[in-house]
């Protein structure tokens, strides 16, 4: 059964860094796209960041791009998310996701909440 598990959400003030992590199961990182999701209160989700585990190619959004950092350690099955220089915007629910064997795959996310 595939399976992402996300950790590393937590309080911090603007300007804090945080580190989430992305577990996955049931299968191995041969040739999928990775990505960072994440939906504030009342809005829509929307993509973050992602990478590809075979090209190891990334992607940010304009609203994260030089603050952010996706990685992989491919070998463990995980993909890091570096946050840094938090702001207030960014608080929300932070959730990875991939799309293997034709279903989208979703963890249970990991709350952000950053105080201004």
């Amino acid at each position: 059964e595939v399976q992402f598990v996300e950790s590393g959400g937590g309080l911090v003030q603007a300007g804090g860094s945080l580190r989430l992590s992305c577990a996955a199961s049931g299968f191995t990182f041969d040739d999928y796209t990775i990505g960072w999701f994440r939906q504030a209160p009342g809005k829509e989700r929307e993509g973050v960041s992602c990478i590809s585990s075979s090209e190891g190619s990334t992607y940010y959004a304009d609203s994260v791009k030089g603050r952010f950092t996706i990685s992989g350690d491919f070998a463990k099955n995980t993909v890091y998310l570096q946050m840094n220089s938090l702001k207030p915007e960014d608080t929300a629910v932070y959730y990875c996701n991939s799309r293997i064997g034709g279903m989208n795959y979703w963890g249970k996310g990991t709350q952000v909440t950053v105080s201004s």
